[in-house]
């Protein structure tokens, strides 16, 4: 069925030609006023009316969201439709299984089985099959990865398959990075061009830290199994329309505070709030003061302050990060043209967008800390660490504690044990989190460095 609304228009980008749905277009014919929308909402606002075909998609649908109110959201569902889906190896290969399933079955039944394939691009990064069998040796990673492939040989053999056999079905080899690195660095594209009509890069993934991409100002987060398959045969994922809280970020670090130390505080402050099945967008003068990879740190941290998104809309640092990706100058000059067409393009300042909510932090004030004993938001900062693991030791579990009574703290380590409480022990980072900011690895290295230089030692 055709479109319900006319608001077709059309930009050049590279001497080309290209349609669009405008969301001013829908403004000026009176149904919303959508210029006051978060970022986030009229990014799924474009999704409903570019998809509107009077079936799965309503022209209610489109109507209920462009009039989002930000004191008290409709409690309806949106018919979201991706423009992507991305998986990792252990969540992921049951989509593959699937396809191959139906292929099997149109097979059987005299059909053409090539007439399977995904509606929508799938990629499917396959990082989360390594382990650490070698480690503190300079060929530790060809050895970890020769052991992987040994391990992984039917599975990856299937998953190369796959990508042989599925025009819109890709697989990032091992070895090549975190699914949400790779996701952010390669295949984020910001602004899709399909059929001669562009429309935002959206996605959902199968692993909860899909919301990294929402520091590159695409719309996107993590969803179980049946949801990311029913996004890759084109069938809408379904959400209720959310409240969205804005997050005023004023000031700038101070110098020796750390991406992590931002995304600590982040969490605590959001956790306090309770901010779960809503949104979180992020604006204010403190955002242009963030790089990239921290506002993507930020959006990585997102399941742990419970947020379905941790929005950062798109602006010049966006432009930047895609040109020192590599991304070609023609889907660079796309993203900016198109957003800017848009009304997208840009971080608000205060009073500029209607929110549910809006929480102040003051990116001045962050102090390094660290977090603990077990929850990322039980966040300690540097210069109180000593009182506060002093009282935690004799805290209650339930109260967060260690609850550990005299005698246990001051219990001496035996010949089996060369810890106690209170040692200070340095591990390797596993938390994608950390793993996916430059600047937070550069630093780990270099306290690493300076920690053997001091001559910190492994025992023997």
């Amino acid at each position: 069925m055709p479109n319900l609304f006319n608001t077709q228009q059309s930009i050049e980008v590279d001497g080309e030609q290209i349609s669009y749905y405008s969301l001013p277009t829908l403004e000026s014919e009176g149904i919303s006023t959508v210029s006051r929308l978060p970022v986030s909402i009229r990014i799924l606002l474009e999704a409903l009316l570019r998809n509107c075909d009077g079936q799965i998609i309503t022209e209610q649908d489109v109507i209920n969201l462009a009039n989002w109110n930000a004191s008290q959201p409709q409690v309806t569902e949106i018919p979201f439709k991706p423009a992507r889906v991305v998986a990792q190896d252990f969540t992921g290969v049951p989509l593959l299984v699937d396809l191959a399933a139906m292929r099997s079955a149109v097979q059987e039944l005299g059909g053409d089985p090539t007439i399977i394939e995904p509606l929508i691009p799938v990629d499917l990064v396959v990082d989360h099959s390594i382990q650490v069998d070698y480690y503190g040796t300079a060929n530790a990673l060809e050895n970890n990865t020769r052991i992987e492939f040994e391990r992984n040989k039917e599975r990856y053999e299937f998953l190369k398959w796959g990508q042989e056999a599925f025009e819109k079905f890709k697989v990032i080899p091992p070895s090549n990075g975190i699914v949400h690195q790779v996701n952010l660095e390669y295949l984020a594209q910001g602004v899709v061009v399909e059929d001669g009509v562009a429309y935002p890069d959206t996605l959902v993934g199968t692993d909860s830290h899909t919301t990294m991409i929402n520091g590159l100002g695409v719309v996107g987060w993590g969803v179980g199994g049946i949801e990311a398959e029913a996004a890759m045969l084109g069938q809408p994922v379904y959400i209720l329309t959310p409240e969205v809280v804005g997050v005023n970020l004023t000031g700038s670090l101070q110098e020796g505070v750390t991406a992590t130390d931002l995304v600590l505080t982040v969490t605590q402050t959001l956790r306090e709030i309770q901010v779960v099945g809503k949104f979180v967008e992020f604006f204010g003068s403190g955002v242009e003061e963030l790089s990239l990879p921290d506002r993507a740190t930020v959006s990585n941290m997102c399941p742990e302050y419970g947020a379905t998104i941790g929005f950062f809309p798109a602006d010049v640092e966006t432009i930047r990060y895609l040109r020192l990706t590599g991304r070609p100058e023609s889907t660079v000059e796309r993203v900016e043209t198109y957003l800017k067409a848009q009304g997208l393009f840009g971080i608000p300042q205060a009073g500029d967008l209607d929110y549910t909510q809006v929480v102040e932090i003051d990116l001045s004030s962050i102090q390094p800390s660290i977090a603990g004993p077990r929850r990322p938001q039980d966040r300690i900062s540097l210069s109180n660490v000593k009182t506060r693991f002093g009282q935690l030791l004799g805290q209650s579990v339930a109260d967060g504690g260690f609850g550990l009574s005299p005698e246990q703290r001051q219990q001496e380590p035996d010949g089996q044990t060369r810890i106690n409480h209170g040692s200070v022990v340095i591990a390797a980072i596993t938390s994608c989190t950390n793993t996916s900011n430059p600047s937070v690895m550069i630093a780990s290295g270099i306290l690493a460095k300076k920690a053997v230089e001091r001559g910190l030692r492994v025992p023997d």
